[in-house]
């Protein structure tokens, strides 16, 4: 199965704001306002101390590397740099301790050697989606592949049909501005079955699910 898990999207439609970079990974979008209900939670990926949140929005957080064998994502979520690498010293925006914990496939247009971290390896191909999926597909050895964002990178996939399953999480704030992933989700009922389901914390779960 192809997935999205765990996407942010704000209440206007858009994944990320303008302007990213090193110090504003998410442009002007603060990432509090998209991610808060889900660092409440007691599963969050990037949970370090005991305690949170248990209910919907954890159900969400723990299911994001359920099943998973690997993750495609495209260059903007791997760091902000663009053009041709002008040294191999970034490695990303998580450190040694990723997580991903499975092997990720970069999309971009400039390849360089695959990298590793821990026990999460990242590899750059120029390739397209339906190329990518199939490598990837063969590293998750049975298991799903996500596909993890950023904007362009969900849309590539929707667009090529190679999506099975979604869940967004509709966080209430317009960013006015940005990549924006839909004008509405009912844009996407024709190829998918919609699901909303509000969470106590303010935000409202989208489950897609092919027709």
């Amino acid at each position: 199965m192809v997935r999205v898990h765990n996407f942010m999207v704000s209440s206007d439609g858009y994944g990320s704001g303008v302007g990213q970079s090193l110090e504003h990974p998410f442009g002007h979008a603060n990432p509090d306002d998209l991610f808060a209900w889900a660092e409440a939670t007691a599963h969050w990926v990037n949970r370090t101390e005991p305690g949170g949140t248990y209910g919907l929005d954890d159900f969400c957080t723990r299911d994001f590397t359920w099943n998973i064998g690997a993750e495609i994502m495209g260059r903007n979520k791997f760091g902000p740099q663009r053009g041709p690498w002008e040294d191999l010293d970034w490695e990303g925006w998580w450190g040694e301790d990723t997580p991903f914990h499975t092997p990720v496939f970069v999309l971009t247009h400039h390849v360089r050697p695959s990298l590793t971290l821990g026990d999460t390896t990242f590899h750059f191909r120029n390739a397209s989606p339906q190329d990518v999926l199939a490598e990837a597909l063969e590293a998750a050895d049975g298991k799903d592949v996500r596909i993890g964002g950023g904007v362009a990178t969900v849309r590539e996939f929707l667009d090529a049909d190679l999506i099975d399953q979604m869940q967004f999480t509709l966080t209430p704030v317009e960013l006015g501005r940005g990549e924006r992933l839909w004008n509405s989700p009912e844009d996407l009922v024709d190829r998918f079955f919609l699901e909303k389901v509000p969470s106590p914390s303010g935000v409202m779960h989208l489950f897609f699910w092919r027709r």
